[in-house]
């Protein structure tokens, strides 16, 4: 006889997702804008190094972005032991993690999506704005964020999403704790790992539908 599912214990990695999503995203999103913008604007030695170790990220195994994270912030960091004094617990194996893992691997995706919105900006437009006497925010405000609209809703949308299936930095650094720290992909490796399919394909859909509706709102024209 199958084992009746508390869905309570089922909504909780869902729930603590979302959270976990909607932070990091927010986070990552005003990041890779200001950084987006800046690099765009910028003309200076060691750039392409610069956006490569920005971009690194996306082509690391997560558990390698996970390692370093646990090394920068573990207890015997400099930072992690400055954490501790200040909060009083460790960084590590708590939510928060989970979220700064999330920004870190979601950060580049964000940011070259916004790169290349801030790159189809026709110049001549910029030049015309500032030649009214438009300023640098003016011009940014008025002009650039408006017809890189899309590229800016795409772009928070696919770090939320990017944010929302994260896995294995989330697992090095912030552990698969119920209730405190496990997110729906981890649950679902916990419940593979333990024979539970019927709770892992539930989460998997749910995952599903949840993306499919990100990517609904990314496609949508605007209006």
């Amino acid at each position: 006889m199958p084992t009746p599912i508390d869905w309570v214990s089922f909504a909780e990695p869902i729930r603590l997702s979302l959270q976990v999503s909607l932070i990091a995203s927010v986070i990552a999103f005003a990041l890779a804008a200001a950084a987006a913008w800046g690099m765009d604007k910028a003309r200076f030695r060691g750039k392409t190094l610069l956006e490569t170790i920005i971009l690194l990220p996306l082509v690391l195994p997560p558990t390698v972005v996970g390692f370093i994270l646990l090394v920068l912030l573990g207890r015997k960091s400099v930072l992690g032991i400055r954490f501790e004094q200040l909060f009083g617990h460790p960084i590590v194996f708590t939510w928060h993690a989970a979220v700064i893992a999330s920004i870190v691997v979601a950060f580049p995706l964000v940011y070259q999506t916004l790169k290349v919105g801030f790159q189809s900006v026709d110049r001549d437009l910029l030049d015309a704005a500032r030649s009214m006497g438009a300023g640098e925010w003016q011009v940014l405000s008025r002009v650039t964020l408006p017809l890189a609209w899309r590229s800016l809703r795409s772009g928070y949308v696919l770090g939320f999403a990017r944010a929302l299936g994260e896995f294995g930095a989330t697992l090095m650094l912030a552990g698969n704790i119920p209730g405190r720290t496990q997110t729906v992909p981890t649950a679902i490796y916990l419940a593979v790992d333990s024979g539970n399919m019927t709770l892992a394909w539930l989460w998997c859909g749910s995952l599903v539908m949840i993306s499919m509706l990100l990517l609904w709102l990314a496609g949508r024209p605007r209006g």
